[in-house]
C-alpha cells in the first residue's frame, strides 16, 4: 500500500510540474524573448521548423543529436546568437570543439523555407533554438515552449570556443563555466544529460582505455565489465573518428538510460563520469534516478526548463544583431 501510494504522488508530482513548466516558459523573461514572438509575423515559422527537422531526422538520426549540441555550443559563445552558424576561416564553426558538429544542412533548409514566405522576420538564432527542441521531441523525448524573439549576431571567432566546457574537464571547472553563464549545478547535470541522444568520435575517450594519466592502466572509474566493449569498439592506435554511442543501449531514445549508465560507472566521456563520482553533481544524478531518500526530478521537464534557461544566455533582441537573410553569413 506503501508503494502504491509513493507512486501516486510521485505521478501527481511529474503532472504538477509539467503543468508548471508549460506556466513559466510562457512568461517573458526578461531577456526580451517570449514564447509566440512570431505569431503574428510568421506564424508557420515553428511549424516549418518542426517539419524541417523530422524530415531530416527520418533519413539521417543524427542530425538531432547535432542540433542539440550545435544550440548549447551556440550559446556558450557570444550568447544564443547563431553565431556557430557563419562559415569562413576563423569562425566558430572551424574551432576544434565545433569541427565535428552535424546539422547545419537543417538549419539551412528551415531558413529558406520561412524565407520564402517571411522574408527579413525570423532569425536564424530562434530557428537553431527550436530546432533544438524539435531534436528531443523527434528522439521521444518531452516538449517545452520556447521562447524566441533572439537576433543574429554580428561576430563569430574560433578563438572565443575557449567557453565552452571540455570533455577532460574537473566537475569544479564545469561548475565554473556554466556558472559564468548564470546556470547552477543542477543545470549542468540536466544539460550534460543531452548526451542520452548521440556519439562521441574515439579520439575524445579512448584515453581512458589503456594508459591512462601514465598509470599503465585503464581509467579505474570504467566498469571492468564495460571496458573490453569500449576497447574492442576504439583499439589502442585505431581509428580516432569512429564514432561510439554515449548512452550505450539507448542512442536515438531521450531518456534517463544515460544517468543509470553513469551509476554503473559507463560514461563515455572523462567530464560525463565525473558527474557520479562528485558528490556535488552525483546527487542530481541520484535524483534523476528516482533514489529512494531523495527528492526525485523528472529528467524530460528539467530538462526544457534548463534548455529555456540557457536559451536566454546573453540574447540579442530589439536593434540588437540582425535578422540574417542566410543563415551562414552575415547580411
Amino acid at each position: 500500500m506503501e508503494y502504491y501510494y509513493y507512486n501516486s504522488i510521485n505521478k501527481m508530482v511529474t503532472i504538477i510540474a509539467i503543468l508548471v513548466l508549460a506556466i513559466d516558459v510562457t512568461m517573458v523573461l526578461g531577456q526580451g524573448t517570449s514564447v509566440g514572438f512570431y505569431s503574428s509575423t510568421c506564424p508557420r515559422a515553428e511549424s516549418i521548423v518542426q517539419s524541417t527537422v523530422r524530415s531530416h531526422f527520418q533519413s539521417d538520426a543524427t542530425v538531432a543529436p547535432g542540433l542539440l549540441r550545435m544550440h548549447f555550443h551556440d550559446c556558450f559563445v557570444q550568447g544564443c546568437d547563431g553565431s556557430i552558424l557563419i562559415d569562413g576561416a576563423g569562425t566558430e564553426k572551424t574551432a576544434p570543439p565545433n569541427t565535428l558538429l552535424r546539422g547545419y544542412e537543417v538549419i539551412d533548409d528551415a531558413k529558406k523555407q520561412i524565407e520564402a514566405i517571411c522574408p527579413g522576420v525570423v532569425s536564424c538564432a530562434d530557428i537553431l533554438a527550436l530546432a533544438a527542441r524539435d531534436s528531443v521531441l523527434v528522439t521521444r523525448g518531452l516538449t517545452w515552449s520556447v521562447p524566441t524573439g533572439r537576433r543574429d549576431g554580428l561576430v563569430s571567432r574560433a578563438a572565443d570556443t575557449s567557453d565552452l566546457p571540455g570533455f577532460t574537464e574537473s566537475v569544479a571547472a564545469q561548475k565554473q563555466k556554466f556558472a559564468a553563464k548564470g546556470l547552477n549545478t543542477q543545470d549542468l547535470v540536466t544539460l550534460v544529460g543531452g548526451h542520452t541522444i548521440g556519439t562521441s568520435a574515439c579520439q575524445f575517450f579512448s584515453y581512458r582505455l589503456y594508459n591512462f594519466n601514465s598509470t599503465g592502466g585503464p581509467d579505474p572509474s570504467i566498469d571492468a565489465s564495460f571496458l573490453p566493449q569500449l576497447r574492442a569498439l576504439c583499439p589502442e592506435n585505431g581509428d580516432g573518428s569512429k564514432r561510439v554511442a554515449l548512452d550505450t543501449g539507448s542512442v536515438n531514445n531521450f531518456d534517463t538510460s544515460y544517468f543509470s549508465n553513469l551509476r554503473s560507472g559507463r560514461g563515455i566521456l572523462e567530464s560525463d563520469q565525473k558527474l557520479w563520482t562528485d558528490d556535488s553533481t552525483k546527487v542530481f544524478v541520484q535524483r534523476f534516478l528516482g533514489v529512494r531518500g531523495l527528492l526525485g526530478l523528472t529528467f524530460g521537464v528539467e530538462f526544457g526548463r534548463s534548455m529555456v534557461k540557457m536559451s536566454n544566455i546573453e540574447v540579442k533582441t530589439g536593434t540588437n544583431g540582425e535578422i540574417r537573410k542566410v543563415c551562414s553569413a552575415f547580411n
